[in-house]
């Protein structure tokens, strides 16, 4: 749960969240059907697996659901002691779909994380999950890229993507110069620390 100030059409706002919920709706405006409808032979041993492995999820889901706007309340007075109930209103923010995949050991897994899945040719890419944060929406997006347009990214983007990011993660992992050395252009370049300390990050 966290507090958080947002401008919206230039309106000012004090958000708190998020509350859990359930539905079987795959889209915010979609219908109580999805789920039901989504049900196949060859997904069916998944789910009941993910549903025996999860009981303890399930049961926190019905408990958020079921919550009265005095317990949502309370929840929040945590934070902010002073919250009163007349400022204060239950807006639906957004809405996930779970994967769940096959599993050669438990049957059926949930994913908690992102997946990026792409067609073969490249034509067609989806991102599933939870919504990516500012965290990760770079690397997503330079998967997106080597899966999707594997020839222009080893050959004509190649000296920009390498301008863009002149080290991976993996390669940041096992040199410690490199990651210094980047490490002090990113806070000079996001402005975290002045030039003038540049030599001293190295130190």
């Amino acid at each position: 749960p966290n507090l958080d100030t947002r401008v919206v059409d230039g309106k000012k706002s004090l958000l708190f969240g998020p509350y859990a919920g359930f539905t079987t709706k795959f889209l915010k405006h979609g219908s109580f059907l999805d789920l039901p409808m989504s049900i196949r032979a060859g997904n069916i041993g998944p789910m009941l697996a993910v549903a025996r492995d999860n009981m303890d999820l399930t049961k926190y889901l019905v408990s958020e659901v079921r919550q009265s706007m005095e317990q949502r309340l309370e929840s929040l007075r945590r934070f902010y002691p002073e919250a009163k109930a007349e400022d204060w209103r239950l807006e639906v923010a957004g809405q996930r779909v779970q994967i769940i995949k096959k599993d050669p050991k438990k049957g059926g897994v949930l994913q908690f994380g992102t997946e990026l899945v792409a067609a073969k040719d490249g034509s067609l890419a989806a991102l599933l999950g939870a919504s990516p944060g500012a965290s990760v929406t770079v690397s997503i997006m330079l998967e997106l890229i080597e899966r999707c347009f594997p020839e222009k990214a080893a050959g004509e983007w190649a000296t920009k993507l390498h301008e863009i990011f002149p080290a991976r993660e993996k390669v940041l992992e096992t040199d410690a110069e490199l990651y210094r050395k980047l490490n002090t252009q990113n806070n000079i370049s996001l402005e975290l620390v002045e030039q003038s300390n540049e030599a001293e990050s190295y130190a």
